[in-house]
């Protein structure tokens, strides 16, 4: 895998500058959702994320550092949501208390989960935990085909996700409670319509297996961590990058998540969004929980690099799919 720095002097590299496509800079919008990254840990190594997550990986949030979250998230009104993921963010010691004291706040709480944890030992009470708290959850699923699903995410993924989402549905998942798939593709290609595909992961889920759940989200593959390391690999990296340039949309900036939301990293180091966490490009003006501000926060300009094409692509890409 390669460096954090030597992935921003690749994406650096290519011919064409996100920046410029927008005229050098993209000013925040509001402040509706704390996402949280709670660490790098995970019970799976999918071949595409852009995490790097791993069950190798140690970093994990503190409980300083949950606590200073809690704080922010208390005394700024604007927050509707907040978002927790990782890694797998339930693996975190912190998780069980962001949500609950979350809850608490009367905040509506996400949890970004890949159904298998679920079923590992030792994690068995998430079920009725995530159910009782009226968690909404958003979930990985690449494919309702179990040989595209495990060849991206492992053997045996598959069948552990069904068994989660049978377990979801039974405990009022897909009805009273809100849970989502998320889609990423598996080539060099920008996501097909999301509208289609749901329709078509909600009649094979349904026909094959009997499960139910709200909606698609569809992500375009951020050319970051793993998926670029590929790109890279196979000689890809321009090909892939010219699809997302020439895919350029200007009718998605508005919509796009690093306009509308923090991203607080394990650390507590603030970015924009999630995927310039994983490059380390901090927030501008303010760059640490323990230094937050709000009126700065909101003033500032969102740190831009060519990985943005990624969001900017077609129908557009964030952490709730598309965008226009």
């Amino acid at each position: 895998m390669i460096s954090v720095q030597e992935q921003k002097k690749v994406l650096a590299g290519y011919q064409t500058h996100f920046s410029g496509k927008v005229g050098n800079s993209l000013p925040a919008l509001s402040f509706n959702v704390f996402q949280i990254n709670v660490g790098r840990w995970c019970n799976q190594a999918c071949h595409h994320c852009h995490v790097d997550a791993s069950p190798k990986r140690t970093e994990s949030m503190t409980h300083e550092i949950a606590e200073k979250c809690i704080e922010i998230i208390a005394n700024v009104p604007s927050i509707k949501t907040v978002d927790i993921t990782g890694g797998a963010p339930e693996g975190s010691l912190e998780f069980k208390y962001l949500v609950t004291e979350s809850k608490k706040l009367g905040k509506h709480v996400i949890d970004r989960c890949n159904l298998t944890i679920l079923e590992e030992p030792g994690f068995e009470y998430l079920y009725e935990f995530l159910a009782s708290n009226k968690i909404e959850i958003i979930a990985s699923l690449p494919h309702f085909a179990k040989s595209r699903t495990d060849s991206q995410r492992g053997n045996g993924v598959f069948d552990k996700s069904i068994t989660a989402l049978k377990k979801l549905n039974s405990l009022g998942y897909g009805t009273e409670i809100p849970i989502s798939l998320v889609y990423n593709p598996s080539g060099l290609f920008l996501s097909s319509s999301q509208t289609s595909l749901e329709r078509e992961f909600k009649e094979n889920l349904k026909n094959r297996h009997g499960i139910t759940f709200n909606n698609l989200y569809c992500i375009n593959n951020l050319p970051i961590n793993r998926f670029l390391n590929s790109l890279i690999n196979s000689n890809k990296f321009e090909e892939y990058m010219e699809i997302l340039c020439t895919s350029y949309n200007p009718a998605t900036l508005d919509g796009l998540m690093c306009r509308h939301q923090i991203s607080v990293g394990y650390d507590g180091k603030i970015y924009d969004c999630d995927f310039n966490q994983m490059l380390d490009l901090t927030c501008e003006n303010i760059d640490h929980v323990d230094k937050f501000n709000l009126e700065d926060f909101m003033k500032r300009n969102i740190v831009l690099a060519n990985h943005c094409f990624g969001c900017t692509a077609g129908a557009g890409s964030s952490c709730g799919g598309e965008l226009v």
